[in-house]
């Protein structure tokens, strides 16, 4: 496949949305963990084990277990208010995406079990039409698929070890038009970029039961650097500081980030089962956003634009998580979930690409169990961005009105 290069000069990264993960990151991957507003390590009953915890395929019933997923995602507009002029103000468009996943996990073989996870681990989507926004980011998307094969070992009755390797795919298009400069009457500037990219990393997990309904869990996905590569095409109207445009080859790197996932879960009466989750999210491995060519632009209003490094120094971010779920007969069980997630853009970088800020997550969901191998179910989470504040060189105002709608239907089968 022809390799291309797409992200803006204030931007990053990633796949159906980034409306409800901090930064760019999607926790939510089945029916059980949107119905459990992620927390969905220490207790994972179905073949999305393979995904958020493969030592607990360990604990499946033995059998090849598929699990089939399709999430409908809804992003709300949002908001911008410049305190300097309402000309600078813009809305974000509402957008809507269908993202499905795919679990199995295999029968156990001497203590061993194999899975494989088909899922889309982070996201980002944004489109602001408005003169000023539309200069940084007119369009802004790039979607990540992840294959996730992973092997569990179970140790001991109590004890199980699992790791994986992670096959990642990004692809991305970004564009952005409008004035960069107010001198010499107004310079502006257009980009449309479009890449892709084939990345690895892994997966490593461990779950301890020190007693029958309890759950001890530990989950690390490893850092990814994404390395885009392709095609870009610059343009500017100052004509006279050099060659207006460049067409040509470029490239940048971004992390796709590690996490950390430390939970608990304990079932009581054999019919209600609590989960407490506590996610690190290290995104201080996102520094500096630095656009490589392999020729000089020759223009400094496009190396301004286009090819200067560009701060970010986020910070690493903490979510905490818990979930109940319960049996309400052999049958039907239903789900709810809560989650406090931060965001880690500074003020001193936060931009249109991505306008982050803190969230409350709450969701509810069922699974139904048709006979002894077939399971359905529906999940609907919520994601309420707070209100965001920003002073930097490009933003002074405020960001209103992000969050988004979940909702996803899971069918589970049992061979």
């Amino acid at each position: 496949m022809k390799k291309k290069i797409a992200i803006a000069t204030l931007g990053l990264l990633v796949a159906a949305g980034s409306a409800y993960g901090s930064g760019y990151r999607i926790p939510e991957q089945s029916l059980n963990s949107t119905a459990r507003a992620g927390a969905n390590v220490a207790y994972t009953p179905s073949a999305d084990a393979a995904f958020f915890n493969p030592a607990n395929m360990s604990w499946l019933d033995n059998a090849t277990i598929f699990e089939a997923n399709a999430t409908y995602i809804d992003l709300k507009d949002i908001e911008y208010r410049d305190n300097r002029t309402p000309a600078f103000n813009g809305t974000a468009d509402v957008e809507s995406f269908f993202v499905p996943t795919f679990f199995i996990v295999s029968k156990d073989y001497s203590g061993m079990r194999i899975g494989l996870s088909l899922d889309a681990p982070a996201g980002l989507s944004k489109k602001w039409p408005q003169p000023f926004p539309r200069t940084f980011a007119e369009e802004f998307s790039l979607t990540v698929l992840e294959a996730n094969p992973s092997i569990s070992y179970k140790i001991s009755d109590r004890f199980s070890v699992a790791a994986g390797i992670r096959g990642i795919y990004a692809d991305a298009t970004v564009s952005s038009a409008g004035m960069i400069s107010r001198k010499f009457g107004g310079v502006t500037a257009r980009r449309y970029m479009d890449g892709d990219t084939w990345e690895w990393g892994y997966n490593l997990a461990a779950t301890y039961r020190p007693v029958e309904n309890m759950n001890v869990a530990v989950t690390y996905r490893s850092n990814v650097d994404l390395q885009l590569e392709g095609d870009a095409k610059l343009s500017t109207s100052a004509s006279f500081a050099g060659s207006p445009s460049y067409t040509g080859d470029g490239e940048v790197e971004i992390p796709l980030p590690a996490v950390l996932a430390i939970a608990g879960s304990y079932t009581f009466l054999d019919k209600l089962t609590v989960e407490l989750e506590y996610d690190r999210t290290f995104w201080s491995e996102y520094e500096t956003l630095d656009f490589k060519y392999p020729t000089s632009l020759n223009n400094p209003f496009l190396t301004a634009a286009f090819d200067a490094p560009k701060t970010k120094n986020w910070d690493d971010t903490d979510t905490w998580r818990i979930s109940v779920s319960y049996e309400v007969n052999p049958a039907l069980t239903v789900m709810a979930g809560f989650a406090i997630d931060e965001n880690p853009v500074p003020d001193s970088t936060i931009g249109f690409d991505l306008p982050d800020s803190d969230a409350q997550l709450y969701s509810i969901g069922l699974r139904y169990s048709v006979n002894d191998t077939l399971d359905i179910g529906l999940g609907y989470l919520y994601d309420d961005k707070d209100s965001r504040d920003a002073l930097n060189e490009n933003v002074n105002g405020t960001f209103d009105g992000a969050g988004a709608h979940l909702i996803t239907v899971g069918l589970s089968y049992k061979l």
